[in-house]
């Protein structure tokens, strides 16, 4: 059984499914959050370089979770490491190497999320990918970032069903162009405010006289609140909220990974930064970023004259003073990052029951109720 369903998650790496096709983007119904333009694919691949990898295990009644890889440039991490920032919301979570991202401003590998009993296996597939790469026959030690969100309703989380060589299988198989979302990868399992959840991606572009920099986001969603979508009370309209009734059972608890990728030469200090300005993403979305909730952003540049090498280097960073509109673009891209993955995720049916994704008709007569001008025409 293990192995047809390794197949189907083969398949699914290229072949994204029909039901999946027929759920829209944000920006296909007419919600687009901000004022700032976006790339040709809307998406975290829009910043140069950047790939994406998705591996679905999805197996008999009760597994539902996979792996997501983000890879920052297609040469050797390990030896031209990316400058990064790593910002803890709240922190009920384990975010693997993120206290070296910390200390030394950087990363060396692909960035890696899954569930979080999965772990492990996480850091296992990436050391074993970073070893195998050539130039790093010196390599002993190997700082592994991998975050998670606990899938644990849909998926049989405790048979920790992820494995290495899977992990090694979602990185290989990471690449430019479209990014498959909703639930698939990572976002396989999980739940957002009580539908279902997933991967999220979405970009920013600056105008020229603001640098012409790109700013990309992918999200994993499995986190709760009191939806909005575009300012708009959603959650609320549809009876489906924290706190209803006054009551506090624990459903706006769970996590949610923020990944921020830009071309724009930043320091790991203003990169840490831009990580922090994801928060302010999350909490538009309805979040109050409860006890129980894991919330972290990381932020990485892919901008040659930054990378990291063995020899000195002299980086030309920008100003703080023309930080700000990249601040504003990785709000932008991180809240309608965290609408597509509501909006593209299919109702999932797994080890404790099932969780339906949102009605897309519902959505549309909210958001006209309240002024706005949506469709979405199947």
């Amino acid at each position: 059984m293990k192995r047809f369903g390794q197949l189907c998650v083969l398949l699914m790496l290229v072949l994204p499914s029909a039901h999946a096709q027929e759920r829209p983007r944000a920006r296909e119904m007419g919600i687009q959050p901000g004022v700032l333009p976006v790339g040709p694919l809307n998406a975290i691949t829009d910043v140069a370089g950047v790939q994406v990898g998705h591996l679905t295990i999805w197996e008999g009644d009760d597994v539902r979770t996979g792996v997501t890889a983000i890879l920052p440039h297609t040469g050797n991490l390990y030896q031209e490491k990316v400058p990064a920032g790593f910002f803890q919301g709240n922190g009920y979570g384990k975010f693997a190497g993120s206290t070296q991202i910390i200390e030394l401003g950087e990363i060396e590998t692909p960035i890696v999320l899954t569930n979080t009993l999965s772990i492990p296996q996480g850091m296992e597939g990436i050391i074993s990918w970073t070893l195998k790469q050539p130039g790093n026959e010196q390599v002993r030690s190997v700082n592994a970032v991998v975050g998670e969100t606990n899938d644990g309703y849909l998926n049989d989380i405790r048979g920790r069903h992820v494995h290495a060589d899977q992990v090694v299988t979602a990185i290989e198989s990471a690449h430019t162009g479209p990014v498959e979302e909703g639930a698939v990868g990572a976002g396989t399992g999980t739940v957002s405010f009580g539908w279902k959840g997933g991967i999220g991606t979405s970009s920013r572009v600056l105008p020229g006289r603001l640098g012409g920099y790109t700013v990309g986001v992918l999200v994993q969603t499995n986190y709760g609140g009191i939806l909005q979508i575009d300012g708009v009370p959603v959650g609320e309209e549809l009876g489906q909220y924290y706190l209803k009734g006054a009551i506090d059972n624990g459903d706006a608890d769970g996590s949610v990974i923020v990944v921020i990728a830009t071309d724009a030469p930043l320091s790991d200090r203003n990169l840490t930064r831009l990580a922090a300005r994801a928060m302010l993403a999350i909490g538009r979305s309805g979040s109050p970023a409860t006890n129980g909730s894991g919330d972290y952003a990381l932020a990485f540049t892919t901008a040659e004259m930054a990378r990291r090498g063995n020899a000195m280097s002299e980086l030309k960073e920008l100003p703080n003073d023309a930080i700000s509109p990249i601040f504003q673009a990785a709000v932008e891209a991180t809240e309608e990052s965290i609408y597509n993955a509501l909006l593209k995720a299919k109702t999932v049916s797994g080890h404790r029951g099932t969780i339906e994704a949102i009605s897309i008709d519902a959505v549309i007569e909210i958001m006209r109720k309240y002024g706005r001008d949506v469709n979405f025409i199947r």
